[in-house]
């Protein structure tokens, strides 16, 4: 099966502002492609994003990332971050929200197994055009 985390940060996302709260992610910075200013991950190779929409632009979650652009420290940024990379979703306020660990990932990355047909060759339809 593929991940689940892609829909669950997507769900905790829509409750969290639905809930008028501030949506927060932790991300992993030090796994690959992640694209964040690394002046502000800290020294566990954390950073912490709000993904808010008053705080973001262009904000898309979909199965393979969380992009967005914003602001950090006045300069503007692109942020790209694999959705594996993303280690917890929450509310600032008081929070609530979720943690992903490994498990997780079960299947990320890889796509369905494709189910064989089996060849039959077709007899023709027992149904008969009527006109």
């Amino acid at each position: 099966m593929i991940s689940t985390r892609p829909y669950l940060i997507r769900a905790f996302y829509e409750w969290i502002v639905d809930s008028d709260c501030t949506p927060h992610i932790v991300v992993n910075a030090t796994l690959k492609d992640v694209t964040v200013p690394r002046e502000f991950v800290d020294q566990d190779g954390q950073i912490v994003l709000n993904i808010s929409m008053p705080a973001v632009q262009n904000l898309v979650l979909d199965n393979e990332s969380v992009n967005f652009q914003a602001s950090f420290g006045g300069v503007a940024h692109d942020v790209y971050v694999p959705i594996k990379a993303v280690t917890a979703i929450y509310a600032r306020e008081n929070g609530r929200g979720m943690v992903f660990t490994e498990e997780d990932d079960d299947g990320e990355g890889e796509p369905p197994p494709k189910k064989e047909v089996p060849s039959t060759k077709s007899k023709g339809s027992h149904l008969t055009v009527i006109k």
